[in-house]
């Protein structure tokens, strides 16, 4: 089972850090595909695809990828430039897919299926954790928001995916110090290192829905800092859109229940026999709309937790 790092020419980021990762060493030679350039790790199993487009669009390259070399796909890292509207320079990933938008089952305005989300890589608290570490002991804490995002945006692949990103201008796509944290936490995480840290998921353990927040979800982000917890799909309020509820008695209407089911069998998919539990941002809901929530999370079987019962004394 293959890692498929996935980078593009169109993104100065990807490109960067795609470089840092080469320079890492323990490559072989670059091959042409009819999907793109692919270069193989000569002792783990890893490999780089570099396509033409941009990484959104790129709907059904993992299976593309496993029909052209014969590779089998266990997770997607795709490497991305961050944009965003304050232009904070940051360090951040995400899940993807757009669970919340509707109409259901239409293309994404950014790429992705409306209603659906893909399975999130299990490296997701892993990779977030050592990016922060690594970026400290750069001494880049100054100067990039070190963080992470609700799921959002394309391309709908089956492969369990996450976005590593740099933020969120050239200047930054094109720092070498940037690309280079992340490089280190990638050959961490994947046992390209000497000092390798590769926690695989063995079918065991606690993992974490957050739910409700901002797009930066920093109450989640909080816990996942403090903690050792695996990490499924985080919904921001924007994909939990509720209809104003009539009276107390009856379910609130909305594409929330949906967006939420997506959520949780999407993160079963990818944490099989895990212990899916949900984190809410309790102060972004009204009551009523946590009385729903908690409600549905309990008929799936999906217990909530605060954040003193998820972070150790």
């Amino acid at each position: 089972m293959v890692s498929l790092l996935l980078a593009s020419t169109e993104d100065s980021a990807s490109i960067n850090m795609m470089s840092e990762l080469i320079n890492l060493g323990s490559w072989d030679s670059p091959r042409e595909f009819d999907h793109g350039q692919v270069t193989r790790h000569s002792t783990c199993d890893v490999e780089i695809l570099l396509i033409d487009g941009l990484h959104i669009w790129a709907d059904g390259v993992d299976e593309q990828h496993s029909s052209l070399t014969g590779s089998e796909i266990d997770e997607v890292l795709v490497l991305s430039r961050h944009v965003s509207a304050s232009g904070t320079p940051a360090l951040t990933l995400h899940a993807i897919g757009v669970p919340g938008e509707f109409p259901h089952g239409e293309k994404a305005r950014s790429g992705g299926i409306t209603g659906t989300a893909v399975p999130p890589s299990t490296r997701f608290g892993e990779l977030f954790r050592n990016m922060c570490r690594i970026a400290k002991e750069a001494n880049l804490e100054n100067e990039y928001d070190l963080t992470l995002e609700a799921t959002h945006h394309g391309p709908v692949l089956q492969a369990p995916t996450l976005y590593l990103e740099i933020g969120s201008s050239a200047e930054q796509w094109e720092d070498v110090r940037a690309a280079r944290v992340w490089s280190e936490a990638i050959a961490l995480c994947l046992g390209m290192s000497e000092f390798s840290s590769k926690k695989d998921w063995n079918g065991r353990g606690s993992v974490m829905i957050g739910l409700g927040g901002g797009h930066y979800a920093p109450r989640h982000k909080a816990v996942i800092t403090e903690s050792n917890v695996w990490v499924g799909h985080i919904l921001a309020n924007y994909a939990i859109v509720f209809e104003e509820q009539v009276d107390n008695t009856s379910t609130p209407g909305g594409p929330w229940a949906h967006s939420v089911r997506t959520a949780v069998e999407s993160t079963r998919i990818a944490f099989p026999g895990g212990d899916i539990f949900a984190h809410l941002d309790r102060k972004s809901f009204k009551g009523w709309q946590r009385s729903a929530l908690t409600g549905l999370l309990s008929e799936l079987g999906v217990p909530v937790l605060r954040g003193k019962q998820i972070c150790p004394p």
